[in-house]
Protein backbone atom coordinates (compact mmCIF):
# COMPACT_ATOMS: atom_id res chain seq x y z
CA UNK A 1 0.00 0.00 0.00
CA UNK A 2 1.42 3.37 -0.97
CA UNK A 3 2.05 6.20 1.49
CA UNK A 4 -0.60 8.42 -0.08
CA UNK A 5 -3.34 6.18 1.39
CA UNK A 6 -1.86 6.49 4.89
CA UNK A 7 -2.02 10.28 4.98
CA UNK A 8 -5.02 12.40 5.85
CA UNK A 9 -6.18 14.51 2.96
CA UNK A 10 -7.33 18.08 3.59
CA UNK A 11 -10.67 19.24 2.22
CA UNK A 12 -11.40 22.98 2.15
CA UNK A 13 -14.50 24.81 0.95
CA UNK A 14 -14.33 28.46 -0.02
CA UNK A 15 -16.25 30.99 2.12
CA UNK A 16 -18.55 31.99 -0.75
CA UNK A 17 -19.59 28.37 -1.18
CA UNK A 18 -20.33 28.08 2.55
CA UNK A 19 -22.65 31.09 2.48
CA UNK A 20 -24.31 29.85 -0.69
CA UNK A 21 -24.90 26.41 0.82
CA UNK A 22 -26.44 27.92 3.95
CA UNK A 23 -28.76 30.20 2.00
CA UNK A 24 -29.90 27.37 -0.26
CA UNK A 25 -30.51 25.01 2.67
CA UNK A 26 -32.68 27.60 4.39
CA UNK A 27 -34.58 28.42 1.22
CA UNK A 28 -35.21 24.77 0.35
CA UNK A 29 -36.25 24.05 3.94
CA UNK A 30 -38.84 26.83 3.77
CA UNK A 31 -40.16 25.70 0.39
CA UNK A 32 -40.58 22.12 1.60
CA UNK A 33 -42.31 23.28 4.76
CA UNK A 34 -44.67 25.54 2.81
CA UNK A 35 -45.70 22.61 0.63
CA UNK A 36 -46.46 20.46 3.68
CA UNK A 37 -43.46 18.13 3.57
CA UNK A 38 -41.23 17.20 6.49
CA UNK A 39 -38.21 19.25 5.34
CA UNK A 40 -35.65 17.33 7.38
CA UNK A 41 -36.71 13.93 6.04
CA UNK A 42 -36.83 15.20 2.47
CA UNK A 43 -33.42 16.87 2.66
CA UNK A 44 -31.83 13.81 4.27
CA UNK A 45 -33.27 11.69 1.45
CA UNK A 46 -31.74 14.02 -1.11
CA UNK A 47 -28.32 14.24 0.56
CA UNK A 48 -28.06 10.46 0.99
CA UNK A 49 -29.36 9.45 -2.43
CA UNK A 50 -28.66 12.40 -4.71
CA UNK A 51 -32.19 12.00 -6.08
CA UNK A 52 -33.55 15.52 -6.65
CA UNK A 53 -37.16 14.30 -6.57
CA UNK A 54 -36.95 14.44 -2.76
CA UNK A 55 -36.99 18.22 -3.17
CA UNK A 56 -40.08 20.10 -4.30
CA UNK A 57 -39.91 22.16 -7.46
CA UNK A 58 -41.96 24.85 -5.66
CA UNK A 59 -40.08 28.18 -5.56
CA UNK A 60 -37.42 26.61 -7.80
CA UNK A 61 -36.09 24.70 -4.75
CA UNK A 62 -35.09 21.61 -6.73
CA UNK A 63 -32.94 23.60 -9.13
CA UNK A 64 -31.44 25.66 -6.30
CA UNK A 65 -30.30 22.71 -4.21
CA UNK A 66 -28.63 21.14 -7.26
CA UNK A 67 -26.38 24.22 -7.56
CA UNK A 68 -24.43 23.05 -4.49
CA UNK A 69 -22.60 19.74 -4.20
CA UNK A 70 -24.06 17.38 -1.61
CA UNK A 71 -20.78 17.24 0.30
CA UNK A 72 -20.91 21.02 0.68
CA UNK A 73 -24.44 20.81 2.02
CA UNK A 74 -23.39 18.15 4.50
CA UNK A 75 -20.40 20.20 5.59
CA UNK A 76 -22.60 23.22 6.25
CA UNK A 77 -25.02 21.12 8.29
CA UNK A 78 -22.23 19.60 10.38
CA UNK A 79 -20.61 22.97 11.03
CA UNK A 80 -23.87 24.44 12.23
CA UNK A 81 -24.70 21.41 14.37
CA UNK A 82 -21.28 21.29 16.02
CA UNK A 83 -20.82 25.05 16.32
CA UNK A 84 -21.24 25.38 20.09
CA UNK A 85 -20.33 21.89 21.22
Amino acid sequence: MSDKYNQTMRFDVEKDEENKAREILLSVYNSLKQKGYNPINQMVGYILSGDPTYITSYNNARNEIRKVERDELLEELLKEYLKDK
